[in-house]
């Protein structure tokens, strides 16, 4: 019977050769999170049914009460939980070399490569690196930072590809690198000319889209309500506590809503997300991309906050560079309709510390929404 390993250990060598062997074993690979608090550690590995796991120096304690996995089964991967409880998302080989295959085929993998992985293990973006230095023979470098000092060494070292998200972009010089895949979030509008913004969910075993376009072998299509839907061999097999949500005929409806021009797909943004205001819809991500615009504004959140009136009311979250710097609401309404429609312009705004972020750069919503202003 195979059971489910869960890897609580630091992103290093050791953590690549625990989950080869957690493999060569038949077993299947729960890798936690190390930014999470122990408490919340300890969650997921009883939430999933772990039947051990391994710490530290390969230390490996066994627990009761483990739930077996199905044979073929290789990863149980835990979703972001950012709006709700993660899920267990389970993967098998089958889907994960998938995944691998499709990706390398569209950047030309070889050995040749120098892969460098420092996005969190335990999430598809950053485990993808690691498994396509391995399935390519390519060297690897692993490290459990993501910054600047992280980046020169391994430049140094001769590393030429690697994954990163949209909020550490921002803060390093990528311009040794030949490739750069950005996902996790949704990528700026503009990008260096060797990132490459890739869309995909940990459903899907990481992007499958890369700038508009599907990988081999992935289908993509746009329902009439514009959620887009995917279709391919990289998709999970079940989730953890047994239900599927796939559609009869193979299709993973995303929660995305988006549209296909000439076979480029352009993801608006989650479906939650869409702001409807006195009638009219506003897409977050339009919006923050005015409010980061202008001077002196670091970071922001747009989301809608329920109204009387109007349904909803677009409000954004903002962090100041300087916080000595003064910005107020009408100067912000201002200058977002310069580019955009009335109603888009924010009817409330908070200045903020910082923008509560996973690991992976999403937006934390039920932080957010406790957040005072400073």
């Amino acid at each position: 019977m195979n059971s489910l390993v869960a890897l609580d250990m630091p992103a290093s060598q050791k953590f690549v050769g625990a989950l080869r062997s957690i493999w060569d074993s038949g077993d299947a690979a729960l890798p936690i999170d190390q930014r999470l608090p122990q408490h919340a550690r300890r969650k997921l590995v009883e939430q999933f049914g772990a039947s051990a796991v391994i710490e530290g120096d390969n230390l490996r304690t066994e627990l009761s009460g483990g739930k077996p996995v199905e044979q073929g089964d290789a990863l149980v991967v835990a979703t972001s939980g950012s709006t709700a409880e993660p899920k267990g998302v389970v993967h098998t080989h089958g889907s994960i070399w998938a995944a691998v295959l499709a990706s390398g085929g569209r950047l030309k993998c070889s050995s040749h490569d120098h892969w460098l992985a420092c996005l969190p293990l335990a999430h598809v973006g950053g485990l993808s690196v690691v498994l396509r230095a391995l399935h390519f023979g390519s060297i690897l470098t692993v490290s459990n930072r993501a910054d600047q000092k992280t980046f020169l060494d391994a430049v140094d070292r001769g590393a030429t590809m690697t994954s990163l998200v949209p909020t550490v972009l921002q803060s390093v010089d990528i311009s040794k690198f030949r490739t750069v895949l950005i996902g996790g979030a949704q990528a700026p509008d503009e990008l260096p000319s060797n990132a490459i913004s890739t869309y995909g969910l940990t459903e899907t075993m990481g992007g499958v889209v890369y700038d508009g376009v599907p990988l081999e072998g992935v289908e993509v299509q746009v329902a009439d309500d514009s959620e887009i839907l995917i279709r391919s061999e990289t998709l999970l097999r079940c989730y953890r506590d047994g239900t599927c949500p796939t559609t009869k005929d193979g299709w993973l409806p995303t929660g995305d809503l988006g549209e296909m021009t000439d076979g480029r797909l352009s993801v608006h943004g989650r479906r939650d997300e869409l702001i409807n205001t006195g009638g009219y819809k506003v897409w977050p991500k339009t919006v923050e991309t005015s409010i980061t615009n202008i001077d002196g504004v670091a970071d922001c959140v747009v989301r809608g906050l329920a109204d009387e009136k109007w349904g909803s009311v677009v409000s954004a979250w903002i962090v100041l560079a300087d916080p000595k710097v003064r910005l107020n609401l009408d100067d912000v309404r201002r200058h977002v309709r310069q580019s955009l429609p009335d109603y888009c312009a924010p009817n409330k705004m908070f200045i903020v510390n910082q923008i509560p972020r996973s690991t992976m750069g999403k937006v934390q919503v039920s932080e957010l929404l406790k957040l005072k202003t400073v």
